[in-house]
């Protein structure tokens, strides 16, 4: 068996180890379409912009402008990702931690933090935005700071804007402040469109999805072990904000 071939099924193995068994079900047309939305791979369910998903978009544009009501400008500041795009911050993060010396568990770990692994983020999907308040100054360095978003940060009326009405418009926090949480750091600024994003979810965890998943490239896949991709799909992929799982 040639080393990718091995590589592909032991990663396929692995990940579906760490879920549960999904319900979701598609013919082969729709679910090449699906897999490709999901994995970065199709612009075909966003906007023009192609920013958001368009329903997800309509919900947002309802959302904005209520909280223009409360002199609140919600910008996104990244909405939809490719898979290229994805690929390449991911690759680019593997290397400079590798000149830094890092081992390669070290440097996944150290990636994973925030980032994720090409074709499983939830910016793939159109439905996931980080966001801040644009009638407010932007702060000294990085925009997506929890610093920012707590205190006497700059966006701070907006987290706590979000807080009391996100969720009646559809939209969820997806990484919580929460110390039990596993997975990807909190994230205030990170928001999700439940309706959509619950069902792109569990087709994620399905088998099907991880079959195909398995199949693509980008550097430094093939140094991934199965226990990385397991404990991956079950803390990162899984952990999130419970509200967008019931």
């Amino acid at each position: 068996m040639k080393r990718n071939e091995f590589i592909r099924l032991n990663l396929k193995a692995a990940a579906a180890c760490a879920i549960a068994p999904s319900l979701v079900s598609f013919n082969k047309d729709d679910f090449d379409l699906k897999f490709k939305q999901l994995a970065g791979l199709s612009f075909s369910h966003l906007t023009s912009t192609k920013t958001l998903e368009k329903q997800t978009y309509l919900a947002f544009l309802k959302m904005k402008n209520a909280a223009l009501k409360d002199q609140i400008n919600i910008q996104i500041v990244s909405g939809f990702r490719s898979f290229e795009r994805q690929k390449a911050i991911f690759e680019r993060k593997f290397r400079n931690n590798k000149k830094e010396g890092l081992n390669t568990e070290d440097n996944f770990n150290k990636i994973i933090t925030y980032s994720t692994i090409p074709g499983t983020s939830r910016h793939h999907w159109g439905t996931d935005m980080d966001i801040i308040d644009a009638n407010q100054p932007q702060p000294k360095g990085s925009l997506l700071n929890p610093d920012n978003y707590h205190g006497i940060g700059n966006y701070c009326t907006l987290k706590e804007w979000m807080e009391a009405n996100a969720n009646r418009f559809g939209f969820y926090l997806v990484y919580t402040q929460n110390y039990h949480r596993k997975g990807f750091n909190y994230e205030p600024w990170h928001y999700s469109y439940k309706p959509i994003s619950q069902s792109f979810l569990e087709l994620q965890n399905s088998e099907k999805f991880i079959s195909r998943w398995a199949k693509l490239n980008f550097e430094s896949k093939d140094l991934m072990t199965n226990d990385f991709i397991r404990k991956y799909f079950k803390d990162h992929i899984n952990d999130i904000n419970p509200k967008l799982k019931a």
